[in-house]
């Protein structure tokens, strides 16, 4: 049986060139980069070189990029970090929104249990947090705001800039996750007034395991991990050198390829919206979030009539690989807690699912999907 892989939100195919670069460094002799003897000189070398990669191809210095273990982590140690030092300033009042990445909802949550005050901003219907909304919640005991850019479950991008700049004029730390949205926009980091930023490898066709973390130079920050004096005392802990190489040689061949892959990415996108709807005129069939500005790659479909778990498990018999919603939750087979931030009807909230494309998507492979989905949906609404 063939079978679709349709599910890049979650995770992306490793790129070839990024295996050959890994496999070169896991083959090698090895080497600690904090050892002074030549292979550890060599390993040192390796994640220079790969944080100056990662650094030009996100304007920023490469004194501000401090490698993790992926996007929760980044996410974790910004906000963490960033709560830790501004209690010695007196602050302890958050400000996220209701549509984020659980990384983000569960760590202030968990800060809320530690004495710190979390505001949680509505978004509108499409997924969006307005800057007015976020002015209104800034009090003189605002430390952060945590805004994601672009929503992983609907592709909705957030007006980031100008949040930005409503945290500066108010003296507050800003942190975004960037992890669905690196590899397909382009950042000039010290030009946008953001404070930290949180990407991951695993979703740009780089290695699982791996990420980044931006922290503007002179930002308040308390690390999290403790042990070690590696990434200049922000992330204790060997550095994982080959995934970091990996991630570098990601990241140089999404900039090479941006601008094509993002108007592929669009195509395919519109090409399925406008595949399911003709091969389906009986099925009411609604993009979730906002078509005019969102990422190219996600799009998200209520199929009105048609229980998401049904659709999913009868897709997944089929070949075909789609999610509700976020990896680290889809498991449980929850509804999604974006769309109900997005206060959306009852029938749309129980028949959504996320289709998300990248490498080795092709348009010939949405046309054999876009059947087997139709038959799929002939079949559930007969036996309803």
């Amino acid at each position: 049986m063939k079978s679709y892989y349709f599910d890049h939100a979650a995770t992306t195919p490793m790129h070839p060139e990024v295996a050959k670069v890994m496999l070169a460094i896991m083959q090698g002799a090895g080497g600690n980069p904090s050892s002074m003897h030549a292979f550890g000189r060599e390993a040192k070398l390796q994640v220079s070189r790969a944080r100056d990669t990662i650094a030009a191809a996100l304007g920023c210095k490469p004194t501000e990029l401090v490698f993790t273990s992926g996007g929760t982590e980044s996410d974790n140690a910004a906000i963490i970090g960033a709560a830790m030092a501004m209690r010695k300033n007196g602050k302890n009042h958050i400000i996220t929104s209701t549509a984020e990445h659980h990384a983000v909802l569960h760590t202030c949550e968990f800060l809320s249990r530690e004495g710190f005050s979390v505001t949680y901003l509505p978004v509108d219907g499409t997924g969006k947090v307005s800057p007015e909304d976020v002015a209104a919640a800034i009090t003189p005991e605002t430390g952060l705001i945590t805004i994601m850019h672009g929503n992983n479950e609907v592709g909705t991008l957030n007006p980031i800039e100008a949040i930005g700049a409503v945290a500066k004029a108010q003296g507050v730390l800003f942190h975004v996750d960037a992890v669905q949205s690196f590899g397909l926009l382009d950042y000039r980091l010290q030009q946008i007034p953001v404070d930290f930023m949180s990407f991951s490898a695993h979703k740009i066709n780089g290695p699982q395991g791996i990420g980044a973390l931006y922290i503007a130079n002179g930002t308040p920050f308390e690390p999290i991990a403790h042990g070690g004096s590696q990434e200049r005392k922000r992330r204790a802990g060997t550095e994982n050198v080959a995934g970091i190489a990996g991630f570098a040689k990601a990241v140089d061949i999404c900039v090479n390829n941006r601008a094509e892959k993002q108007l592929l990415m669009d195509k395919l996108r519109k090409e399925w919206i406008g595949r399911l709807k003709a091969a389906m005129p009986d099925v009411e069939i609604i993009v979730n979030g906002d078509e005019a500005d969102g990422l190219p790659h996600i799009v998200n479909l209520s199929f009105i009539g048609i229980d998401t778990e049904t659709m999913l498990m009868s897709l997944d018999l089929a070949g075909i690989a789609a999610s509700s919603g976020s990896a680290c939750t889809s498991g449980a087979l929850e509804r999604s807690h974006v769309l109900r931030a997005m206060d959306l009807p009852e029938e749309r909230l129980n028949s959504a699912v996320r289709f998300s494309f990248g490498l080795g998507n092709t348009v010939e492979e949405l046309e054999d999907a876009a059947k087997i989905v139709e038959t799929i949906s002939a079949r559930i609404r007969t036996n309803v």
